[in-house]
């Protein structure tokens, strides 16, 4: 097997196991779906782990304005269906799935929403975060 194929089975090996795992972690709000499916130390790099949140938005389901604690780097993949996304003052944009986006450190994410008026959306979002954050989080003006 090419290096490129094993990595992305070992990918979907990992984002199915997290997928299987997320209900005990349910966050539910608002009609959208957000579940941790993983919360690991990085052994490493002491006062970080890393923590995988699965986010799902039914047809026409968004999150408010929104930031992430400020020790935070997020790096998202989009699953299924395709996210209409807009960080800080940036262009708004769409991703499918397969595609991905970083957020740095204090960054607003100013527009997340379902892209699509006839499939749900599902992103997992892997944060680098310090360990005793517990609000991943925190809504803010627009």
């Amino acid at each position: 097997m090419t290096t490129v194929l094993t990595h992305r089975i070992i990918s979907a090996a990992i984002v199915a196991a997290c997928v299987a795992s997320a209900s005990a972690h349910d966050l539910t709000r608002g009609g959208s779906k957000v579940s941790i499916v993983f919360d690991q130390p990085l052994p490493n790099v002491p006062g970080k782990s890393m923590k995988g949140v699965l986010v799902e938005y039914a047809t026409g389901q968004s999150s408010p304005a929104h930031t992430h604690p400020k020790s935070a780097f997020i790096y998202a993949t989009v699953l299924e269906g395709a996210l209409r996304s807009q960080v800080n003052d940036g262009p708004i944009k769409i991703y499918k799935a397969g595609e991905n986006f970083s957020e740095m450190p204090g960054d607003r994410h100013g527009i997340s929403a379902n892209a699509s008026d006839t499939q749900p959306m599902k992103l997992l979002a892997v944060f680098v975060v310090d360990s005793n954050e517990t609000e991943l989080t925190t809504v803010t003006a627009r």
